[in-house]
């Protein structure tokens, strides 16, 4: 962890590392009963985001009780709100100095209106390349001017697209999901619809891969290498959960960063990564808002639209006790056998509206985005992957690609202007 937090924790850490582990063992399973999973309402002074994985615990005091990481939700939870600074590690180059900075409306592990910049360009053959440096996210800051990133310097990017914040409230019960759940979905898409399943390594376990369901692409397929990742490629704090063991810092457009990383790698022992994931795994679904006639009206209208063939509307995870993630995670019973109402299949589609950038899949993944979760999505200002569309009607004319076009058509064509009406009351209603 950044080197500021040892002493931090060593006075502590004794006592409580016995209690830390068993709050993250995998709860009794009491019963294999399908059960709805519980969801929060999105309200942050009701405190109900806690879905009773582990222990809850109180509030952490940097005086007389510091956090200490996957003792409790409330520590995880500090820690994901803590703000790093140069000391830690943050950067040099980077897009934000804490998780909840990019996932915190209404509360802490939601969506927001933070965007990231992705770039790249199509060489001679007509393939994806990334800027110099190798990858296509272009952090937005630094620590030192001298190494900020600027397109400037790379001429030849002119794929250009911005990505939105997503909200990981819940995500414990998608990364809970099985592999043959998604493969289920796909076989009983339509070819129009039919989405596609990419696998993904997971850093933590034995490399062996996993079915991609986190970030725009699906390029993860674990919490800890979720996390892990974007603690490295958002704040530029390594850790063993970052791809390269916490050996590699972050570049500037393929410049070394060297002379501004004052902080050995790796920056953080992987406690902290693990703190995030524990944190998303102990937390609530966003719920849904009241559902009046007109929103059940609607969703009816979202079904004739043939919307939910992709933003699927209910998925079961699998059994408590599942060992998934190459072995290093046993699905506890708090997680196991839930019925979540994501509206989304996870998987990739070329929907008109992708942004040309190849990140895992290969090069028939660029017109491809993940089927976004529309949980939620009535605390969202900005729509679509860039954040482009800023109402539900301009979302839906983006929609172009095999399959969506039949929707969107749906829609202008068959849908008379109450039942319009009635389709954004549902959609307001998630």
């Amino acid at each position: 962890m950044p080197n500021t937090r040892k002493t931090r924790i060593l006075t502590v850490v004794l006592c409580v590392a016995a209690l830390g582990v068993l709050a993250l063992l995998p709860s009794a399973v009491s019963s294999q009963q399908t059960n709805e999973a519980p969801t929060t309402d999105l309200n942050v002074r009701t405190d109900d985001v806690w879905n009773g994985l582990g222990v809850k615990g109180v509030t952490p005091d940097e005086c007389t009780n510091p956090a200490v990481a996957n003792r409790s939700f409330e520590d995880n939870k500090f820690i994901f709100e803590e703000r790093e600074n140069a000391d830690d590690g943050l950067g040099p180059t980077y897009n934000d100095t804490a998780c909840s900075s990019c996932h915190q409306s209404p509360e802490t592990g939601g969506t927001s209106q933070i965007n990231e910049l992705r770039a790249g360009h199509r060489d001679n053959l007509g393939h994806f390349a990334a800027p110099p440096g190798g990858s296509s996210l272009i952090q937005l800051r630094a620590i030192d001017a001298r190494a900020q990133e600027l397109l400037d310097r790379a001429p030849l990017d002119t794929i250009r697209t911005f990505r939105t914040s997503l909200n990981v409230l819940g995500d414990g019960f998608v990364e809970a999901i099985a592999d043959g759940t998604f493969t289920n979905i796909r076989n009983g898409q339509p070819g129009d619809f039919k989405g596609t399943i990419i696998m993904v390594p997971v850093v933590e376990g034995t490399g062996a891969p996993r079915v991609g369901r986190f970030g725009w692409k699906d390029q993860h397929g674990s919490l800890v290498s979720f996390s892990g990742d974007a603690y490295l490629n958002e704040m530029g704090i390594t850790n063993p959960f970052d791809g390269s063991q916490g050996l590699q810092e972050n570049n500037s457009l393929g410049a070394s960063v060297a002379a501004f990383d004052g902080v050995a790698d790796p920056e953080d022992d992987g406690d902290d990564a693990e703190a995030f994931a524990n944190f998303m795994r102990a937390t609530r679904p966003p719920g849904r808002g009241a559902i009046t006639a007109a929103v059940t009206r609607g969703q009816q209208q979202f079904v004739n639209a043939s919307c939910a063939v992709c933003h699927v509307q209910s998925i079961t995870t699998a059994p408590a006790g599942t060992v998934i993630n190459g072995g290093t995670f046993a699905i506890p019973a708090v997680l196991g056998n839930k019925v979540i109402h994501p509206f989304s299949d996870f998987l990739l589609h070329d929907c008109g509206t992708g942004d040309e950038i190849v990140q895992n899949g290969g090069e028939g993944t660029a017109r491809m985005m993940r089927t976004p979760p529309l949980w939620g999505v009535r605390t969202k200002t900005e729509l679509m992957h860039d954040g482009l569309s800023f109402t539900f009607a301009e979302a839906i004319q983006r929609h172009a690609g095999p399959g969506c076009t039949q929707s969107r058509n749906f829609f202008n064509n068959n849908m008379t202007a109450a039942q319009k009406s009635d389709l954004f009351a549902f959609l307001r209603s998630l």
